[in-house]
């Protein structure tokens, strides 16, 4: 089940349960989608994947399954990335 993540990991947007543009990795990296599009180039930092639209859980579900708290921020160290970014940006992220 996924954590529904409360941040994202660079800017620390507030990205709730119900919002739009919430984008995770298949490990469940969280970003906004501006961090996403405009910064990470759809590769994420920590591992190297593509991301997707993280779905919203149904505010029914939400009590018995509440999102996580736990706010994660780590910002982009631009030397690392360069390099993560250079190897997988040309390369589709079901093929890296």
């Amino acid at each position: 089940m996924l954590e529904i993540r409360p941040n994202c990991e660079n800017c620390a947007k507030p990205l709730p349960n119900n919002c739009f543009d919430a984008m995770i990795c298949s490990f469940e990296c969280t970003f906004c989608m501006n961090c996403v599009t405009n910064i990470l180039f759809n590769v994420c930092p920590n591992c190297g994947g593509g991301f997707e639209k993280r779905p919203v859980r149904p505010q029914a579900l939400f009590e018995k399954y509440p999102a996580s708290t736990v706010k994660i921020i780590k910002q982009i160290n631009q030397g690392e990335f360069v390099i993560k970014l250079n190897k997988y940006q040309s390369i589709k992220p079901n093929h890296r």
